[in-house]
């Protein structure tokens, strides 16, 4: 009997269902997604959350722990350095399960599984930035009207800021042509002098 038995067996027993969830692990993680069936994708997601997330903290207590589960080590040099930055800032859900159309000798469902940080089409240009929500009576309509005022602010300040830029270097560049005459004159008048 099965009594409180809530994870799927596979149909296997238990040294191998554990020899092949390490392989399918090391094969995720080395390759960032795999296809398998649905079934297995989502044992496989259970087995594998719980070592990514124990990859992040980098000491020797948790190498050796994740090295229990997986027995290769280049793939767990593999998730400390490459997984482990690209998760750092994630708090759980580390894999992504994609169904794919059933298998065409058995008809069984099958899945993609890959790593969500991985796929650079879903991760193209998304930004995580915090949203600063404000509560106003009107909504989307004094958001307009807020902006098309800021617009017209900001493009008035624009000209007067150009014009008064104008005005200003005028009158710089006269006075330099005004002073430039006078050192003339004084150094004419100390050559004469000098001359006597």
């Amino acid at each position: 009997m099965r009594h409180g038995k809530k994870f799927n067996h596979l149909g296997r027993k238990t040294a191998h269902r554990k020899a092949m969830l390490a392989n399918m692990a090391s094969s995720l993680i080395e390759h960032k997604r795999i296809t398998t069936t649905l079934a297995k994708a989502k044992a496989l997601r259970v087995y594998v959350e719980p070592i990514i997330t124990k990859s992040k903290n980098d000491t020797t207590h948790s190498r050796r722990t994740v090295f229990a589960y997986l027995q290769n080590k280049e793939v767990v040099t593999t998730l400390f350095r490459e997984v482990a930055e690209k998760v750092a800032n994630r708090p759980g859900g580390y894999t992504r399960i994609v169904k794919l159309p059933n298998r065409l000798g058995d008809n069984a469902e099958m899945a993609l599984i890959e790593l969500v940080d991985f796929n650079d089409v879903y991760n193209k240009d998304t930004k995580v930035e915090k949203k600063s929500t404000r509560r106003r009576g009107s909504g989307s309509k004094a958001k307009a009207t807020d902006v098309k005022a800021d617009t017209k602010k900001d493009e008035v300040v624009a000209e007067e800021t150009t014009d008064t830029e104008v005005k200003e270097e005028a009158p710089k560049t006269e006075a330099k042509v005004e002073e430039a005459p006078e050192t003339e004159e004084g150094s004419d008048s100390k050559d004469e002098k000098s001359a006597e």
